[in-house]
């Protein structure tokens, strides 16, 4: 059995210790029948003022995940919902461990329940999963959606990270290509090149096999400095069920139980509800 990897601590502290200065006085400028006087006593400075070493951080990273969430995607959903979450985790586990948000764009078309829902960019990644989990395929009707106004929302409507120093990637997952024939003045080529200017990447995963989504998705991800992926009808994922996987499920509601939250008073408590409604 291969043995568990050390966990590498998030802060560390350097112990204080102190030491007097010896002090050298130099005798030639020193009348000679004269002492020297004592050196002044120093000053005890208090720990409180010495600055400790600043923690290892881990890089910043923005990620927004824009979803086709209208008819045409029903038998797709799932295997992009899966594809989307199968990102984030690979995101997180990264060395050194970043400081991830992430956030969500679901979209649909004119006319539907709603063209667009925001999700602003959190740490949270359980809140990340149970909106993501509760987007469902509805909506649309001809086949072009309104992928510009999407676009736009992800880069404008989010409240990006502004270091120089922060990743920011916005995945565009869909099935159609987007509508060119509104006037409403939202252009998706326009806001992929300002998306890239703005330093923010853009990576397009193609859901089926429509040739003209792949066309603007490639166009997309070119102004914008990101890369085109196409998944399949099963998202690229295989689910496979056990017999295990209730044993599993139960365990593992044990196992949340016994954790410990850290932070502030609020986010422990949120945690901790979580918890219980897992168990």
């Amino acid at each position: 059995m291969e043995a568990p990897r050390p966990r590498a601590p998030y802060l560390t502290y350097a112990l204080l210790s102190g030491a007097a200065a010896l002090l050298t006085l130099t005798a030639a400028v020193l009348p000679r029948h004269r002492q020297a006087p004592p050196p002044p006593p120093q000053r005890p400075v208090s720990p409180a003022l010495v600055p400790l070493p600043r923690a290892q951080q881990g890089p910043q990273v923005d990620v927004v995940f824009v979803l086709d969430t209208t008819g045409s995607m029903s038998g797709l959903l799932e295997g992009a919902k899966r594809k989307i979450w199968e990102i984030a985790r690979y995101i997180a586990q990264g060395q050194p461990t970043p400081d991830l948000r992430v956030g969500l764009v679901a979209y649909r078309d004119l006319g539907d329940d709603y063209v667009t829902k925001v999700f602003d960019l959190t740490d949270d990644l359980d809140a990340v999963y149970q909106d993501l989990s509760a987007f469902n395929a509805a909506g649309g009707g001809d086949t072009p959606e309104h992928v510009a106004r999407a676009l736009h929302d992800a880069v404008y409507r989010v409240a990006w990270s502004p270091g120089k120093n922060t990743l920011r990637i916005i995945y565009l997952v869909g099935d159609a290509p987007p509508h060119t024939d509104y006037k409403d003045g939202y252009d998706y080529r326009a806001i992929a090149q300002q998306a890239g200017e703005r330093g923010i990447r853009v990576n397009t995963i193609r859901c089926g096999q429509d040739p003209d989504t792949e066309r603007t998705w490639r166009e997309i991800a070119a102004r914008a400095h990101g890369e085109f992926a196409t998944i399949d009808q099963a998202g690229g994922v295989v689910d496979v069920h056990t017999p295990y996987d209730d044993e599993l499920a139960r365990l593992n509601g044990q196992l949340s139980a016994t954790a410990l939250a850290y932070g502030s008073a609020e986010r422990r408590r949120v945690v901790y509800e979580k918890a219980r409604a897992a168990a």
